[in-house]
């Protein structure tokens, strides 16, 4: 573990690649204060730019992104009262009214250094368990691993805001795509007689299609986004150093308790900094003295917002990491990277590649520090930004990501594919079809198939799949997923009458 660590910091340690990490980090705070842009969006339209770059530098890149894209949402949140991403929602409640008592510069202080401390705790939890886990799962044979993914993709599906049978839908859209072109036999399958099928889809086309360009598309039809943010200007800035410190202090257990949650909900499937968000910021309440206070401007909310969606990073590389199972849309996109550079992400991962590991670990730590500094110094720069409109914001990242399509393979083909399934992914979005399970599909698809068909070649019987405890353990808690999901949602049915009526009154 020294060894490699040693060696992955002297990797890291040039100037070209804290460069990398220090270009990321701006770029991923840009991305995390421009409400509707989301850090998905960022990370999509940095993705292309790592193809020529070597692992540790396309990992170090990525990783800064992200850490910089959690963080930022707190420009926005504070100086517009608009989360810059979903994972800040929490972080409006009580930076924006601190900030209208005439305390911007304090409400960024104390969510910059949640935000760090947070990082750094999720670090520290991938550390002591992703290798834990990685060892534990080298007993998975096939039938554990196709019941996992199973489980993932039910799982993830559930969380659809209740639309189960939506949500299963998207995940069986995505799981097909994969299946088109080469089969395990090099037989082609639903190529149409197209010769540019017969390789399949590309997995980054496909992502930037179903999620950028319909993300873009609904800022486009959302007549709010084209309006101007009015919100406290930047010359209102200042920070009150010893304030800050003195907040932060007083917020210790807040911060341990706030980044414990984070990664462990950030290392669930389908969970990820939004759901972190809402229940630290809820146990924050909970443990209070004063939880009447929350909502009015108060250090606690701030603190438990920010450092939980910046620790649910470090829990979401545990289950990529130690068992190849992405759990959420930016971690679909960062095992995108390891499978392009020709790295399976799972259990061996540990033994065949612990200097890349241990170069996410010091990425970490390092975009965290730096994620800090840029924030401190560049705050002012970034409250611009985060007012950029949507007219001149959206046209510029859709040709960046036709660019990026266009670059994988020099083929306009790709392009053709972004905006195919951009127009797929917009059309099942006004349907109220989920896009995260077919971006989980997508991504796990050829693996499942994979293991399915190795678990029958070594044995036929689809019996063993229940006989094996582990793999039996999975199938139940898919089937306890979907019917905790249909009850869920007829449960939200029940209430809608209600609330309509309330509504009337």
């Amino acid at each position: 573990m020294l060894n490699s660590l040693s060696l992955s910091i002297a990797e890291i340690g040039n100037l070209y690649t804290l460069s990398l990490i220090l270009i990321g980090v701006i770029f991923g705070i840009i991305g995390g204060s421009i409400p509707g842009f989301t850090i998905t969006m960022a990370i999509l339209v940095v993705f292309p730019f790592t193809f020529a770059m070597n692992p540790v530098d396309a990992i170090a890149l990525m990783t800064a992104v992200l850490v910089g894209g959690y963080s930022g949402g707190i420009v926005s949140g504070v100086m517009l009262g608009i989360p810059g991403t979903p994972s800040s929602i929490t972080t409006v409640y009580d930076g924006y009214p601190m900030a209208q008592k005439g305390e911007p510069g304090r409400a960024l202080g104390i969510g910059m250094l949640a935000s760090f401390f947070g990082a750094i705790i999720g670090c520290i939890i991938l550390i002591m368990f992703g290798p834990i886990i990685a060892r534990y799962s080298m007993n998975f044979r096939p039938w554990e691993i196709t019941g996992l993914i199973i489980f993932a993709l039910t799982l993830v599906s559930g969380l659809s805001n209740g639309q189960i049978l939506k949500g299963l839908l998207a995940a069986a859209i995505g799981i097909f795509i994969t299946t088109v072109g080469y089969d395990r036999n090099s037989n082609t399958r639903f190529d149409f007689d197209i010769p540019s099928l017969s390789s399949g889809f590309e997995m980054l086309p496909v992502m930037i299609g179903v999620f950028a360009f319909t993300q873009l598309m609904s800022n486009i039809e959302d007549k709010r986004g084209s309006k101007s943010n009015k919100g406290l200007t930047a010359s209102s800035l200042s920070f009150p150093i010893r304030s800050v410190i003195k907040d932060i202090s007083l917020q210790k257990i807040n911060i341990v308790r706030s980044s414990v949650i984070g990664s462990l909900i950030g290392a669930l499937p389908g969970t990820g900094g939004t759901v972190a968000n809402f229940i630290s910021y809820d146990q924050a309440k909970k443990a209070s003295k004063h939880p009447e206070k929350f909502g009015t401007g108060i250090s606690d909310g701030i603190v438990a917002s920010e450092a939980s969606n910046s620790a649910s990073p470090g829990g979401a590389f545990i289950p990529t990491l130690a068992l190849g199972i992405p759990g959420d849309l930016t971690m679909a996109i960062m095992m995108g990277i390891f499978i392009l550079h020709g790295i399976q992400p799972g259990p061996l991962m540990f033994e065949q590649n612990p200097v890349l590991v241990s170069s996410i670990y010091v990425a970490l730590m390092i975009a965290a520090f730096m994620t800090l500094i840029s924030q401190i110094f560049l705050c002012r720069w970034f409250t611009k930004i985060s007012s950029i409109p949507q007219p001149i914001l959206i046209p510029l990242v859709l040709t960046l990501c036709a660019v990026g399509a266009f670059a994988l393979n020099n083929n306009l083909f790709d392009v053709w594919v972004l905006f195919l399934f951009g127009i797929l992914g917009y059309l099942l979005l006004k349907s109220g079809v989920p896009l995260p399970p077919l971006i989980l599909g997508v991504v796990l698809g050829e693996t499942l198939e994979n293991q399915l068909f190795r678990a029958l070649e070594l044995d036929s019987s689809l019996l063993t799949f229940f006989t094996r405890p582990l793999s039996a353990t999975f199938l139940l808690l898919t089937v306890a997923s979907i019917l905790f999901s249909i009850y869920q949602g007829k449960k939200v049915k029940k209430k809608i009458p209600i609330l309509t009526k309330d509504n009337d009154v």
